[in-house]
């Protein structure tokens, strides 16, 4: 599996990438760190890069020595492991403790394997051009609209009903997940919501995200998302800059 990918973090001085991305010859991680909002006691002595590290590692460790394994209980025994290196020290009770997104590809034989928690979405275009969306869209549905209250989020994180993330509880690697014929694919986005921005705010669609990795691959998405910013600002109340990632595993 040829893979390619770009991350970086917001252009911000001191700004530390919350993304992150570790592959191997036939799969590939990316996730993206929940920044926690200002004046939020996480009960946590590290930061989100190191709970995106830690978590990638783990990930990592077990797609390169499980390759028959379901993602999903790679995914549940990485955050169990991340649980352990950090509950002696941290309160993993706490419902704001760092949490991230995860998703996944692994090519094993004749199938691609896939795994989508939480908003870092994976296109697959099929060998006709047909495009199909893994998308777990659960925050832009939780009750009342945005913006949503922290005491909101707060209440439905890893929650029955709510949304899941990578945190504190292995049974968020219950994710959207299946397996699909490599022969029936032509390309494999992955990204962060660093880069569905240039959907979400500024009107590109999947298919002009996939032409532009096609002709100048992932860097390109990262430049256009940067360009977008300056020109236009923020939109629906979000952040000027994030994070961005995106990943190309099969691509030419």
């Amino acid at each position: 599996m040829h893979i390619t990918y770009s991350t970086e973090p917001a252009p911000i001085p001191g700004r530390r990438n919350e993304d992150y991305v570790i592959a191997g010859p036939d799969w590939i991680a990316v996730l993206d760190g929940a920044t926690a909002p200002a004046g939020v006691d996480s009960g946590c002595i590290h930061d989100v890069p190191w709970l995106v590290a830690q978590l990638g590692g783990a990930l990592g460790h077990g797609l390169a020595t499980r390759p028959g394994a379901a993602l999903v209980g790679i995914l549940a025994d990485g955050i169990r492991a991340v649980m352990a290196a950090h509950e002696d020290t941290c309160d993993l009770t706490n419902v704001d403790s760092p949490s991230s997104t995860v998703a996944a590809v692994r090519r094993r034989g004749e199938l691609v394997d896939y795994l989508v928690l939480c908003d870092s979405p994976i296109a697959l275009v099929g060998a006709n051009g047909a495009l199909t969306m893994i998308d777990d869209d659960r925050t832009d549905h939780l009750p009342g609209g945005r913006p949503y209250s922290l005491e909101l989020v707060q209440s439905l994180r890893n929650q029955p009903g709510g949304f899941w993330v990578a945190s504190t509880k292995p049974e968020a690697a219950y994710a959207l997940r299946g397996s699909v014929s490599a022969e029936t694919l032509s390309g494999i986005l992955m990204v962060t919501d660093g880069v569905t921005r240039l959907i979400e705010w500024y009107g590109h669609t999947w298919e002009q995200l996939m032409e532009t990795v096609a002709k100048a691959g992932p860097g390109q998405l990262i430049a256009q998302v940067r360009s977008a910013e300056l020109d236009h600002g923020p939109m629906n109340g979000g952040r000027r800059h994030d994070d961005a990632t995106a990943a190309c595993p099969g691509s030419p």
